[in-house]
C-alpha cells in the first residue's frame, strides 16, 4: 500500500512528501478557515460552523464514487510502544464496514519532517492506509474527532498518549485531490491540477483564510 501512495505522489504530486503544510509545500492549493477563532471552541456558533465547513469542503471534494484512501499518520519516538499496546482507534470507529478493515495495511517510516530533524530527529511515523469509499467512512464524526484534539473532549484521537502527534488524510485517488483537515483552524486540499479545484474555489470562496487569499485569488485569475 505504501508503494500505491509512493506511485501516486510521484505521478501526480512531483514526488512530493505527504507531510503538512500542503498549502504551503505544492502551489496548487486553498486555504480554508474552518473555526471562528476570536470566540470559545464550544460555542453553539463556532461548533456549527466547524461542521458546516469541514463537511462542506469534504462534500465538494469527494464523490460518492471516487476511490479514497483514507491514511493515518502517527508520530512518535523511536522507541514509543504506544501503537503496539494500543492500536490507533481511527478505522475501528470511524470506517462503518469492519470487513474492509482486512484491507487496512501499517508501514513504519522514517521521519516524514526530516528536514527538521533538530526537532523531530528521533521521531518515526507509523502510516495506516485504508482504500475505500465514502459512504464506507463515518467521516461526519471523524472530521469533528480531529477538529476536537486541541480540547479535553472524549472523542480526541489521541486522549491517552499527549506524546504523539497524528495527521489524518482523505487522498482523492480517482480525481487527484488531498484533503487535510489539519486541526479546528482550518483545512488544505490541494490538486494535481489546479483547475480541478475551481469549483471549489468558487463555491467556497468565503471561506478561504483571509491570510492566504492574495495568493490563492492569483492562482485563479
Amino acid at each position: 500500500m505504501t508503494t500505491i501512495i509512493k506511485h501516486f505522489m510521484k505521478d501526480h504530486f512531483n514526488n512530493l512528501t505527504l507531510r503538512p503544510p500542503l498549502f504551503y509545500l505544492w502551489p496548487d492549493g486553498i486555504r480554508f478557515e474552518i473555526s471562528m477563532p476570536w470566540i470559545d471552541h464550544e460555542d453553539e456558533n463556532n461548533l456549527q460552523q466547524i461542521n458546516e465547513r469541514s463537511t462542506g469542503i469534504f462534500n465538494h471534494v469527494f464523490q460518492d464514487t471516487d476511490e479514497i484512501l483514507l491514511i493515518t499518520d502517527i508520530h512518535c519516538g523511536v522507541n514509543d510502544t504506544f501503537l503496539r499496546k494500543r492500536p490507533t482507534n481511527v478505522y475501528k470507529k470511524y470506517v462503518k464496514n469492519k470487513e474492509l478493515l482486512k484491507k487496512l495495511k501499517h508501514n513504519l517510516l522514517p521521519n516524514v519532517f526530516a528536514e527538521d530533524d533538530e526537532v523531530y530527529g528521533d521521531m518515526v511515523t507509523h502510516r495506516f492506509v485504508l482504500p475505500c469509499k465514502k459512504n464506507d467512512m463515518r467521516y461526519h464524526q471523524l472530521l469533528s474527532a480531529i477538529s476536537y484534539e486541541d480540547f479535553p473532549h472524549p472523542t480526541r484521537i489521541l486522549k491517552r498518549n499527549n506524546s504523539c502527534s497524528y495527521d489524518i488524510y482523505f487522498v482523492n485517488v480517482t480525481r487527484k485531490l488531498i484533503y487535510h483537515l489539519y486541526d479546528d483552524r482550518g483545512c488544505d486540499v490541494i490538486a494535481s491540477n489546479k483547475e480541478d479545484l475551481r469549483q471549489l474555489y468558487v463555491a467556497c470562496n468565503d471561506w478561504i483564510l483571509d491570510y492566504d487569499r492574495d495568493q490563492i485569488d492569483q492562482l485563479f485569475r
